[in-house]
């Protein structure tokens, strides 16, 4: 199966990430990754900006993402971590990983994107071991009524712009209704650039299914 490219907003993702990362958003990586251990699988690892971050705990990380041009980046930088890193092709939906081969899943800024939540968060369970952590950094739906509104009216045109990203996804409660237990999650705006609204956020852990092995 082909998977769908968008050259456009990939390279315009990767220009601006230097500048977000400046803004904050390499703290909040940092924060995402911090007290993980054993084998991880990075879903949606863009050009590898969380790469350089990852505990000393962690044996290796299997970094998925679909996307040509960002994966060529991410594959440069791999080899500039001080942890294991392999980039390989994949989806959310589609993982080339064995059930339960992980420790823990990490996705930043991608829950947004994927076709559908529910079927990506199904596989991501899959590939955890049982008591496995979830860590998530997410865009989410506001929870000001109108700012709601807005983004609503915003997605349709918005997710063909930039890569099938949705504004207005709730995915505090998707992460919920998949099974996983969420141990915490801290919610904060969060803006990309001087010009840019500050954007509600989600910063957290949750844990799958079953007892821990």
């Amino acid at each position: 199966m082909t998977t769908p490219q968008h050259p456009r907003f990939a390279r315009a993702y990767a220009r601006a990430v230097p500048a977000i990362n400046l803004r904050g958003g390499t703290e909040h990586r940092r924060t995402l990754l911090a007290g993980l251990r054993g084998r991880v699988i990075e879903v949606g690892a863009g050009e590898g900006s969380s790469f350089g971050l990852y505990p000393a705990t962690v044996e290796s990380v299997l970094a998925v993402e679909p996307d040509d041009y960002l994966r060529e980046l991410a594959g440069a930088k791999a080899g500039l971590a001080a942890v294991p890193v392999t980039v390989v092709p994949g989806t959310a939906e589609n993982i080339p990983a064995a059930d339960g081969e992980a420790d823990a899943v990490v996705v930043s800024l991608v829950l947004c994107s994927v076709a559908d939540q529910a079927d990506a968060l199904a596989e991501i369970r899959r590939v955890l071991r049982p008591g496995g952590t979830l860590a998530f950094y997410e865009h989410v739906r506001s929870d000001k009524r109108f700012l709601a509104a807005v983004e609503d009216l915003l997605t349709p045109a918005w997710r063909h712009m930039a890569g099938g990203c949705h504004p207005n996804r709730n995915t505090l409660h998707a992460i919920g209704a998949a099974g996983f237990q969420v141990l915490h999650s801290e919610r904060f705006g969060f803006s990309a650039g001087p010009l840019s609204p500050s954007i509600a956020h989600i910063l957290g852990r949750a844990v799958s299914p079953g007892e821990p092995r």
